[in-house]
């Protein structure tokens, strides 16, 4: 039975749930994700998790999880491809660098709207351009923010990650985890807690 509501069509974030036992009913939501003139990214993937979370609130009565991942370079966010020269472009600027992937997770519920930002450092070893066309060829790439995704085939590509592993998948396990304790959403380990 769901104990939670999943404002998000990801199957990625869905999946990450789920390896932790938490039954889910999906709803996705449809928000307007334009940057706001001047936002930092921090604010910009909070204020995303929290009106995916609060929109998601209106359509089930369970507590609500909304959430936003972006890839930032040089303090500039990277959304999803447009097309292939689009991805191209964003992995020949990940080439050989370190940027940040910044994810931003909210819960509504009986303690009001919870949020919180986790930051992660990714490192990508330099990527040729006949690479990152084969790495596009795949398909994976084409709704990733940033042009990749670190639990598909550009893992070859990740030389070092500083902070959270599921954050840059999509969802960071042990801050979301808090949260949803803090909602009175019972995990699994809750039971045995009770117990012991």
């Amino acid at each position: 039975m769901a104990i939670l509501c999943l404002a998000s069509a990801s199957p990625r974030r869905l999946e990450l749930l789920a390896s932790i036992d938490v039954d889910c009913e999906v709803r996705p939501v449809d928000i307007d994700e334009t940057p706001l003139p001047g936002e930092q990214p921090r604010d910009y993937v909070c204020r995303l998790a929290r009106e995916k979370a609060r929109a998601g609130a209106a359509l089930s009565d369970l507590p609500v999880l909304g959430s936003d991942t972006a890839v930032v370079f040089e303090g500039e966010i990277l959304g999803k491809p447009r097309d292939r020269d689009h991805a191209l472009e964003m992995l020949a600027m990940l080439s050989g660098n370190t940027h940040e992937v910044l994810t931003g997770v909210a819960v509504s519920g009986p303690q009001g709207m919870l949020d919180i930002c986790v930051t992660t450092r990714v490192t990508l070893r330099a990527i040729s351009h006949a690479e990152a066309a084969a790495y596009w060829a795949t398909g994976e790439p084409q709704d990733k923010a940033g042009g990749y995704g670190i639990q598909g085939r550009a893992a070859v590509f990740v030389s070092h990650i500083e902070g959270s592993h599921s954050a840059v998948v999509g969802l960071p396990l042990y801050e979301t985890a808090e949260l949803l304790e803090r909602q009175g959403v019972a995990l699994w380990m809750s039971d045995s807690a009770a117990v012991s």
